[in-house]
């Protein structure tokens, strides 16, 4: 009863809180960080960290907008720690930064973020949903719009060596000079266990548009990704090559996370 009441609060909490947000108006997110929320969680009263990283090879050579940073090779750094508050509920931090294609590096500023994970009704099962909520504020540098957020949906199983993840995203501007409608988008992982540490699969990127070009598939940014899951002792590494397939948005992308067993490692030293 208790993990049902849970999962139910959780979720009126979030409902709420994306209908009182949705008379904001969105800015397209920057890519500090290009993955697929899964059901990974930090244990209560434990630290997380995740190093985000990628690279555009081939895209736009101008910022959407003037004094903006530019896609093309622009190498994006973005810390994330995370903290676990429940077994079911954690904190995060991300902290945005790049060198751009002239060398210089600069820090664009913090976003927060608060996971749910529902709990398990039982040991053997094998799917699971949550909800991930983020706010963050940048600089003009980074983003036109200073502060924006995003809610995020969860979903996914694994059954034998496939694992399969979906994500739902609904991206809004809290307070900016350019302001656009509430926008969509869906991210989807499949990846196969090949090995016991590997897996191969497959990872998109998918907008579908605002509230006033819902649908229009040609003119959002389209990115499959071909992945690698793998792991070294505590030390966790995704990487993924990929394509964008219309002209809007970056057209080949290089990316990896590290993800840092920094909880293990602060208590060994």
């Amino acid at each position: 009863m208790r993990r049902i009441c849970i999962c139910r609060i959780a979720a009126v909490m979030c409902a709420a809180l994306s209908m009182v947000l949705l008379a904001s108006v969105p800015a397209r997110a920057a890519p500090e960080e290009i993955q697929v929320y899964m059901d990974e969680m930090s244990k209560q009263g434990e630290f997380g960290l995740d190093v985000h990283n990628n690279y555009v090879t081939q895209g736009p050579a101008e910022a959407d907008y003037p004094g903006g940073l530019p896609s093309l090779h622009t190498y994006r750094v973005t810390p994330e720690f995370a903290y676990g508050i429940t077994d079911n509920l954690e904190g995060g931090l991300y902290i945005l930064s790049a060198l751009n294609p002239h060398g210089g590096y600069s820090i664009g500023g913090e976003k927060l973020r608060l996971k749910f994970i529902a709990p398990k009704r039982s040991a053997d099962q094998d799917w699971w949903w949550g909800l991930n909520f983020e706010i963050g504020k940048l600089n003009r540098y980074y983003d036109i719009n200073p502060t924006n957020a995003e809610l995020k949906t969860i979903y996914g199983f694994r059954k034998g060596p496939w694992t399969v993840g979906i994500n739902g995203n609904l991206d809004w501007t809290v307070s900016g000079p350019q302001p656009e409608p509430l926008s969509f988008d869906i991210d989807t992982k499949v990846s196969y266990r090949v090995q016991p540490k590997l897996a191969l699969g497959f990872e998109a990127y998918d907008e579908l548009g605002d509230t006033r070009h819902f649908g229009d598939l040609a003119h959002n940014a389209e990115q499959p990704f071909l992945t690698a899951d793998t792991s070294f002792g505590d030390w966790d590494l995704n990487l993924g090559v990929g394509k964008g397939l219309t002209s809007e948005g970056d057209q080949w992308i290089a990316k990896f996370i590290l993800g840092v067993p920094i909880d293990r490692l602060f208590r060994h030293h």
